[in-house]
């Protein structure tokens, strides 16, 4: 693990800053899905040591970046916002990974009258701002906020800016209070500075996608999940979106991608089975920070973060992918996390180490004298899968 928390800049040491890390960053979590409240809170500031949210704005606003949820629940589109799973792609890629979400997707979930009557509106004029929508589909400002929010969730509409978004994510007794709505326009910006809302294009229909045109919408996910985590075998999907290709697409791949010597095949990872692949630049960070010694590192992981890997690739009980979930690593072994309010110790530790760990994750005191949950068999933990 040590390898990928360095891999995707988490550490001291490795994390970033300034406005064209964003860019940088934005690039190794491409087609990754997360709740749409974590990105800003908990992923992006985790790498960008100086993150700004009006840069992620900007690139939104210059048609670098867009945002969408690319395939709704089978089950409805009406969860709340903050947890709607979103990704965050360069908009020159929307139209690939919407056609690889779309495959085989059930029929869209069913809007309430309300999130129709805007869908509509959007299908007849065209993309509009918040007032001009506000008037074609003649719905009150919280009416339409409350739409929009629906058909984010049903992945139906995006908008120029993440602005609208971030506006969506507040509650909505504080979207109602003028108060709330003017101090979150100074600072944040505000619903009205979302730009243009639109419908999220859809690809043609099933029966006209060519063979030869998946198999390079695959090529391109398999490229996107090395740049991602730099190694990458069948245990990661995983983590990943259930609408991506089958491991069997992308090994077909992979092996492709060795025989013309861009990529290496190896065993990387110890204790696992399965074919193993790897960037080459990756294969130099592997070996020195296998003969790098411990030092009793400790860095928080977002239970929404890719590198929330505890039950798939390492040993112990899934952490669940939600807002406020956080797990410690020390020197790459998972050692404890934060689960619905209580800690949860994943390696045995004496009471220092544990006082430790407890101020690593931000623990409050109040927090404290909850009686930590202990996972069976967690000293399972010293045998995860080993990055060498």
């Amino acid at each position: 693990m040590r390898f990928l928390i360095d891999w995707q800049h988490l550490t001291p040491g490795t994390r970033r800053r300034g406005p064209d890390a964003l860019t940088a960053t934005l690039a190794q979590l491409e087609g990754f899905e997360a709740a749409a409240g974590a990105w800003e809170t908990e992923l992006l500031p985790a790498r960008i040591e100086d993150y700004s949210s009006t840069w992620l704005d900007e690139l939104c606003r210059a048609g670098r970046i867009g945002w969408s949820r690319l395939r709704a629940a089978s089950g409805g589109g009406n969860g709340p916002v903050r947890s709607t799973p979103i990704v965050l792609l360069p908009r020159r890629q929307l139209a690939v990974w919407t056609a690889v979400a779309e495959r085989d997707a059930a029929e869209p979930p069913a809007l309430s009258s309300r999130a129709q009557a805007v869908a509509e509106a959007l299908r007849d004029e065209g993309a509009l701002f918040f007032d001009e929508l506000m008037a074609s589909a003649r719905l009150l400002r919280t009416e339409l906020e409350d739409a929009l929010g629906e058909l984010v969730a049903a992945g139906r509409v995006t908008a120029d800016s993440f602005a609208g978004l971030r506006a969506l994510l507040m509650p909505a007794a504080k979207r109602d209070s003028g108060r709330h709505r003017r101090m979150r326009r100074h600072t944040f910006g505000g619903i009205e500075d979302a730009g243009r809302w639109s419908l999220v294009r859809t690809t043609a229909s099933r029966d006209a996608d060519d063979d030869a045109q998946h198999r390079e919408q695959v090529e391109h996910v398999a490229r996107a999940l090395l740049q991602r985590y730099g190694v990458v075998f069948w245990k990661l999907l995983e983590r990943e979106a259930s609408w991506l290709p089958s491991w069997r697409e992308l090994r077909q791949v992979y092996q492709r991608l060795e025989a013309r010597g861009e990529i290496r095949g190896g065993r990387f990872v110890d204790g696992l089975v399965g074919e193993q692949f790897a960037l080459p630049e990756a294969i130099p960070a592997l070996r020195s920070i296998a003969r790098r010694e411990a030092s009793g590192e400790l860095v928080v992981v977002s239970g929404c973060d890719p590198l929330n890997l505890v039950g798939t690739v390492l040993a112990g009980e899934r952490v669940p992918a939600v807002i406020g979930t956080r797990i410690l690593f020390e020197d790459g072994v998972a050692v404890a996390a934060w689960v619905s309010g209580k800690m949860q110790w994943l390696v045995d530790g004496d009471v220092e180490k544990q006082q430790r760990w407890r101020e690593a994750l931000g623990v409050r005191a109040s927090a404290r004298r909850r009686p930590p949950e202990t996972q069976a068999d967690q000293g399972a933990q010293a045998r995860h899968g080993k990055w060498t």
